[in-house]
């Protein structure tokens, strides 16, 4: 008789890089999804812990206790993933735990990670190109400044910014130009990142206010930058930008707005809640598998989920539509019925709201129409602009509750000082009970804060609380808030641009008008 071997596990040395989790490797993706326990630097981003299913650990500081720990777990028959700020092999502690497991016999292999300092010289706008030299002055050890200063081509140091101004002395004095162009980088790839161009005589003050480690650019390449600084000028770059949503339905627009270099803050201001009685809702799904309705008009994403998880309640899918015409308020809820399965007969031509849908909304023609009856689902707090008109059309309605909108616990004391104080650049409202419930629960928002509605109606309670409404798109859904929003964002710029240009002038007639008077 065969005995079975006991199964052994693996080991994963992961990179995670600069902490980005979007530039982690794909393969370092599967293996944090995938692992069953994961020992991690005390460093590693929440967004990268976002992407561990199994458990976490914190991986003990001494490599020989680290590497303990990991080959227990291995030989065990666990999946084990050791996660590592930065790249693998470039940590001497690192390094030696991998050559602790690989005395062991045990599988394992090293998922390499994009360099801290190639990373944020891109993300700066600084090709490097293919000669360079790429040196982290973190470690300690002496440094051969003359051999750093002669080597050619680009140099991409990574240090602290408190050391930038005497290493830049130590290079010029082994001979590298004063005058060579630099750039100095702090919190690269992230939204916080800001670059400073200069020279190497001047480094010092390029560093000026900057903290913890840097990545500084030396030679003929910094120049570049204004070409090609990509990252920094797109023009939501560092906004912190008030996102009032529900949880399920931030992440879309929180994802457009970090595209555009944004900083979006979500803050719960509704929760969604199904009716506090199903019949309406029950007999309305009835009527449309009996044919009770000619039209069915959403109004919005949640009643559009809302009819949805009836259906499947049922056992019923979109051919229970069948027969029956479907009304959209706007592209976005119109997007949410297609991905339904179902193609809209009629969204606005002109403005998409409730208004808008009226305006495009067939009256009721008794020879032509077999029925006479709408199904109207929406929210607890709907208004009556659109029963109102469809019942002036002659339809008959069935204004059905789909969902109850109820105002969201207050977000922390830090966020609603920021609300109050100037804190973020921007709001982005996308309904009417966002602003009634964010003003509720955190106060107006302050005045210098840029405000942006998604559509008339939203902008006008934004108006009636006060607020001054910048930016509302031409079409109402989130993509389009969002654009309009950067392109406000881009056109303030460069008013401030043409000013900051003008002002020297200014000052300058200012000075000669009254050295004449004198």
């Amino acid at each position: 008789m065969t005995r079975a071997r006991k199964s052994v596990g693996r080991v994963s040395f992961v990179g995670t890089g600069t902490g980005d989790a979007g530039l982690l490797t794909v393969r370092a993706t599967e293996v944090l999804s995938s692992a069953e326990v994961a020992y991690l630097d005390a460093t590693v981003t929440d967004a990268t812990k976002a992407l561990i299913r199994g458990e976490i650990r914190l991986a003990d500081p001494v490599p020989a206790d680290a590497a303990k720990a990991v080959i227990a777990d291995a030989r065990n028959g666990v999946l084990v993933a050791r996660v590592v700020s930065g790249d693998p092999f470039s940590s001497d502690a690192v390094t030696r735990e991998a050559l602790a497991v690989a005395k062991t016999g045990l599988p394992y292999e090293v998922v390499p990670a994009l360099s801290e300092a190639s990373a944020t010289a891109t993300y700066a706008g600084v090709p490097v190109g293919s000669v360079h030299t790429d040196v982290d002055l973190r470690s300690g050890a002496a440094i051969d400044f003359e051999s750093l200063a002669a080597a050619p081509g680009t140099l991409v140091l990574t240090l602290d910014a408190a050391e930038v101004g005497s290493v830049s002395e130590q290079l010029v004095a082994s001979g590298r130009k004063p005058d060579s162009g630099l750039t100095v980088t702090c919190a690269g790839t992230t939204t916080g990142q800001v670059t400073v161009s200069g020279t190497l005589g001047d480094a010092d003050l390029a560093a000026a206010g900057m903290y913890g480690p840097v990545v500084v650019t030396i030679g003929k390449a910094a120049g570049s930058r204004e070409k090609l600084a990509w990252w920094e000028s797109r023009a939501l770059f560092g906004w912190k930008i008030l996102v009032p949503r529900t949880k399920e339905q931030a992440g879309a627009m929180s994802e457009r707005l970090r595209d555009y270099g944004a900083v979006p803050v979500e803050v719960p201001t509704i929760a969604v809640e199904p009716p506090r009685t199903p019949t309406q809702m029950e007999r309305a799904i009835k009527g449309l598998v009996t044919g009770r309705y000619e039209w069915i008009v959403f109004t919005s994403t949640n009643a559009v989920k809302a009819v949805r998880e009836k259906f499947e309640e049922f056992g019923l899918d979109a051919r229970a539509f069948a027969g029956v015409k479907i009304a959209c308020v706007g592209e976005q809820t119109a997007d949410a019925v297609r991905a339904f399965g179902i193609r809209p007969e009629l969204l606005p031509s002109g403005e998409q709201s409730s208004e808008g849908l009226l305006a495009d909304f067939p009256p009721y023609d008794d020879v032509l129409d077999p029925i006479d009856r709408v199904l109207l689902p929406r929210a607890d707090i709907a208004t009556e602009t659109l029963a109102e008109g469809l019942r002036e059309r002659g339809w008959e309605i069935d204004d059905v509750t789909a969902y109850r909108t109820v105002r969201a616990a207050p977000p922390a004391a830090e966020i609603r000082d920021a609300i109050k104080s100037g804190g973020f650049q921007a709001v982005c409202f996308t309904s009417s009970s966002t602003v009634r419930n964010l003003v509720g629960i955190a106060g107006k928002p302050h005045n210098r804060t840029v405000v942006a509605c998604i559509g008339p109606q939203t902008a006008a309670t934004a108006r009636e609380f006060g607020l001054r409404v910048d930016v509302q798109p031409e079409t109402a859904n989130v993509a389009s808030l969002i654009d309009a929003l950067a392109e406000f964002a881009i056109k303030r710029a460069g008013e401030e641009r043409e000013k900051a240009a003008a002002a020297p002038a200014r000052r300058t007639r200012t000075t000669a008008r009254a050295r004449t008077v004198r």
